[in-house]
């Protein structure tokens, strides 16, 4: 008798303490975010990236509760502060603001691969577009897309153009122009867009892909000819600027995006915590408007559509890597 309602005392004891610790996985999802989280910018502080992400961390912070933390984890292009999220706790407490180079481009050309940009993360949402651009020194006897193309064409071995550096989006925003136009030009790497852009506009070098942004105070004040957007769309801040595509070349499209990443695993109720407060953001007019100034077009997705956007970024840039025969160490 004694050993039956000890038993009994037993199973109800464990009953009550399986029901607490079930109670536990809805009051942590609940709670979530209960304390600050880390948003990693695997650039240096002061970029295009930089910007977009304090723009929208500090609006989520507002929604969340909690601060969201800005940690600039410079190098490999993007690719040491992508590794360290992908190796995170899939807590919700460190997540990534990630770009093509860290979820396109990096994976395509660095021999060693520090993470796999599918598998290796949870998608939050696709944030915002920026829209590159082609610019030529004003003394280039050219204005339309076409017109650069028949220039190069008649002279395939005078030309150069200028980038931010190997591998980076506006280098192959150029091997893309050069594939699809059927044309040649040198391409001079810089350490930066800063330089580079310097050297166009003093005539050293003719031609550059460049950040929309930061080429828009130099197409504005006639220090640079603005030929072509390289977006589908063209830019609100230039609507008279044609795109690539208008100009003859179907289908060019490249840009620079902003997404949200956090590690593989974490919970479904985190990541839909973390999507609704990054789309609450991108949604504020105060946000819109300083998103705006530097071009940049809000998207602001479902964490399936980011998932199917990298794929489909993967698959585009894959055979202009190849072509360009670009590998990082």
């Amino acid at each position: 008798m004694i050993k039956a309602t000890r038993r009994r005392t037993l199973l109800a004891g464990g009953a009550i303490l399986a029901g607490a610790v079930l109670g536990l996985a809805p009051a942590s999802a609940q709670t979530y975010p209960s304390r600050p989280i880390t948003m990693v910018v695997p650039f240096a502080a002061g970029g295009s990236t930089d910007v977009v992400a304090r723009i929208i961390a500090q609006k989520m912070s507002e929604g969340l509760g909690q601060s969201v933390i800005i940690e600039n984890v410079a190098g490999a292009g993007g690719s040491t502060g992508a590794a360290r999220v992908a190796k995170a706790e899939p807590d919700g407490y460190t997540i990534l603001m990630g770009t093509v180079a860290t979820h396109a481009l990096n994976p395509l050309m660095l021999k060693r691969k520090p993470y796999d940009a599918v598998t290796d993360f949870a998608p939050v949402s696709l944030l915002v577009i920026v829209p590159n651009v082609l610019v030529v020194n004003p003394s280039l006897p050219v204005k339309t897309v076409p017109e650069l193309i028949a220039l190069l064409k008649a002279d395939p071995a005078k030309y150069n153009y200028a980038s931010s550096g190997v591998g980076t989006p506006l280098h192959l925003s150029g091997e893309l122009f050069k594939s699809m136009a059927k044309v040649s030009m040198q391409h001079i790497a810089y350490r930066g867009a800063g330089p580079a852009l310097n050297d166009v506009v003093a005539g050293q070098v003719p031609i550059m892909f460049d950040n929309l942004p930061s080429a828009s105070e130099f197409i504005r004040a006639g220090t640079l000819r603005g030929i072509a957007v390289t977006t589908k769309e063209r830019a609100p801040s230039f609507p008279d600027m044609p795109t690539i595509a208008e100009g003859g070349l179907a289908g060019y499209e490249t840009y620079t995006w902003n997404a949200l990443f956090a590690p593989p695993n974490t919970p479904k109720a985190v990541i839909d915590r973390l999507n609704a407060e990054a789309l609450k953001a991108v949604k504020d007019p105060a946000v819109q408007e300083r998103l705006k100034t530097f071009s940049a077009t809000v998207v602001g997705s479902t964490p399936e559509a980011l998932g199917e956007h990298v794929k489909t970024e993967i698959a585009k840039w894959t055979p202009v890597v190849k072509e360009a025969g670009v590998q990082i160490d």
